[in-house]
């Protein structure tokens, strides 16, 4: 059986195979290519049990400029671990597909289909990590800032997947990474100590606070997103209370360092993690950086179906 590579974490790449990655994402984005098809033949399932905008429409058209030919499978289609085993749908869709992308609120099922599937599972986003964002994210900052390494990152808010993964993706490139998170809502202490592991240089910093003025001072790039997630809709209140003055807005940003990039993920709630017309701030890059989704993930793909 021919070796395989999945992406279900951040940590899945190694630091220097992550550089690569943005570098040939960017490069791609700028070179018209148009008779390049590296997934020429190649089928990919996408299989969702979340609602997507970004997502889904990022993966089918990189996979359509690519050459490919995706098929999309809902929950109700296919009833993952509930209707079918993950054996059963990993070992069928293994004989259709050459790839399988997946966005399932259990990451633990996403890593049951990766066991059982001889082909790559991309995590398209999980409860716990989102690589493919942070992916996109690192491209932005490395857009805009042409560098990486020895910037600082600092996320606003709730210790979700999103900021899972960017705690173990940036101190690996050299940058570091502070968050700042109501208690009882910060990160697992596990990917905190995980992520200083990782750190590329022993003056990496990676740090938990409280407070988010103290946390955005110095920062290069001021991250945020929903206080609360899909599957957290029963918790709305109470996280509205708890992040109450927890919001990104022009006042937080000039705490930062001039220049400073304003990134956020979206869906936006507006009125809460940011106000209204936040995205549209001069620093925000918030838009680039959804559309680079596109192509972090074209060169993923690439180099997943490449591998052997």
């Amino acid at each position: 059986m021919p070796r395989k590579r999945d992406l279900l974490s951040v940590t899945d790449l190694s630091p220097d195979e992550t550089l690569s990655l943005i570098k040939q994402a960017r490069e791609t984005k700028l070179t018209d290519q148009p008779g390049r098809k590296p997934l020429a033949d190649k089928s990919i399932a996408i299989l969702f049990d979340k609602p997507s905008l970004r997502t889904r429409v990022s993966f089918q058209v990189g996979i359509e400029q690519l050459g490919g030919y995706s098929v999309f499978l809902s929950q109700q289609e296919v009833g993952l671990g509930g209707r079918e085993p993950v054996l059963d749908v990993a070992k069928v869709l293994s004989g259709y597909v050459d790839c399988i992308v997946a966005r399932l609120s259990d990451h633990d099922l996403l890593e049951g289909l990766a066991k059982h599937a001889t082909v790559p599972v991309v995590n398209a986003l999980s409860n716990l990590e989102h690589p493919c964002q942070i992916m996109a994210d690192l491209l932005t900052i490395y857009e805009h800032k042409d560098t990486l390494d020895g910037l600082s990152l600092t996320y606003v808010g709730d210790g979700n997947n999103v900021a899972r993964s960017l705690c173990l993706a940036l101190p690996a490139v050299g940058m570091n990474f502070t968050s700042a998170s109501p208690r009882g809502y910060n990160l697992d202490e596990t990917s905190v100590e995980q992520a200083r592991a990782r750190a590329n240089g022993s003056s990496v910093q990676v740090r938990t606070l409280t407070d988010p003025a103290e946390a955005v001072a110095g920062a290069d790039v001021v991250y945020t997103d929903v206080w609360a997630s899909m599957g957290q809709e029963a918790e709305v209140a109470s996280r509205q209370s708890a992040f109450h003055g927890y919001t990104v807005d022009s006042n937080l940003m000039k705490r930062a360092n001039s220049g400073a990039l304003f990134m956020h993920d979206m869906p936006a709630h507006y009125g809460e993690e940011v106000p209204p017309g936040m995205l549209e701030h001069p620093q925000s890059v918030a838009f680039p950086q959804a559309h680079n989704r596109l192509h972090a993930q074209k060169a993923i793909l690439e180099f997943l179906l490449s591998w052997n």
